[in-house]
């Protein structure tokens, strides 16, 4: 354990982090700032050094990501509702952006392997159709994933993605080395092309890099949208997705002339008209998180309760699952 010194609108604080302990993350430290702090992590800004620098903050990453060290001094300042995007090719240097989907956890798979967990019901759709929100004389859907563990990926061309995530982590291992993946290249691989294991933010810039697609991820509960880029040569004129993220499920969004269009006449990529989140499409698509906000459709893996299935033990959030997933063995764990 060591000191880090923490300065925050309301005053000073220090908190003790553990930084030989690998499966200590971003998120984990977000936590104890919020703590500190009672600045939520979807809108902490950390800086640090002389001049101060902004730290990108990948929430599932280890805090070694960030590359700071006891004693050091954080700046902890509040943003509303930031939006980020990410360059598919985060490079080593500790202080270039790698930012996250989410505030929360992203069912990362540097976290427990094996893994099940029951989401809440998909939000109800209302009297006259599925969510959705009128844009252009169209209207952009909610379109519900299953829930299979598989859902970034899709259920349908799964496992072919999966192994474009491997292979994009094998084919740029400069990149994608132990430190930014949490756990030895070959073990994440192996773990990632498994049908139980979630994807993140790791798994979003690979597939956006090779599908030469930018990937916008909106989250539910607290509207940010992350932007993954397709390229250094990605913006206007490119093309990009979106997907809807709930705290531990993905779904996607779609564009249909009319709410009862057939599937085959849904608009699933759209044109990049602005490069940052004025583009309609992405008011759009923050529209639709806010109604499934009003609705509740989100869960926060920080602070959820989990029972593990093996022996039954009650449980608080991803970190408290990861603990005990280390302690006991057990990876089985279900929301309640």
């Amino acid at each position: 354990m060591a000191p880090i010194r923490l300065r925050h609108p309301t005053g000073v604080a220090t908190i003790q982090v553990p930084f030989d302990d690998s499966q200590y993350t971003v998120q984990d430290l977000q936590q104890e700032i919020y703590a500190a702090s009672q600045i939520l992590p979807s809108r902490q800004q950390l800086k640090t050094g002389y001049p101060p620098k902004s730290l990108a903050l990948v929430p599932e990453l280890p805090v070694s990501s960030l590359g700071i060290k006891g004693g050091d001094q954080l700046i902890v300042g509040e943003g509303a509702e930031p939006a980020s995007r990410v360059n598919p090719k985060p490079v080593t240097s500790p202080n270039v952006e790698r930012r996250p989907l989410t505030s929360a956890p992203i069912a990362s798979s540097a976290a427990p392997a094996q893994r099940s967990v029951r989401t809440a019901p998909p939000p109800s759709a209302s009297s006259d159709g599925p969510v959705h929100v009128p844009i252009d004389g169209s209207v952009l859907i909610h379109r519900v994933v299953p829930d299979d563990n598989s859902c970034l990926f899709t259920s349908t061309k799964a496992q072919k993605m999966r192994q474009i995530v491997a292979d994009g982590i094998r084919k740029d291992p400069e990149t994608y080395n132990e430190a930014i993946l949490g756990m030895p290249p070959s073990k994440y691989i192996e773990t990632i092309t498994k049908p139980s294991t979630w994807g993140g933010a790791i798994e979003l810039t690979i597939l956006a890099a090779h599908y030469r697609t930018e990937i916008c991820s909106i989250d539910v509960e607290t509207g940010r949208i992350d932007q993954f880029t397709a390229g250094p040569d990605s913006g206007v004129g490119g093309m990009r997705c979106i997907v809807i993220y709930s705290g531990i499920h993905y779904d996607a969004a779609t564009l249909a002339p009319t709410l009862d269009a057939p599937s085959d006449w849904h608009q699933t990529q759209f044109p990049i008209v602005s490069t940052d989140t004025s583009d309609s499409i992405l008011v759009a698509g923050k529209k639709l998180a806010d109604t499934l906000r009003s609705q509740k459709a989100f869960t926060n893996t920080s602070t959820f309760d989990l029972k593990c299935e093996d022996c039954g033990q009650g449980l608080k959030g991803e970190k408290g699952a990861r603990a005990h997933a280390e302690q006991t063995g057990h990876v089985r764990f279900g929301e309640y």
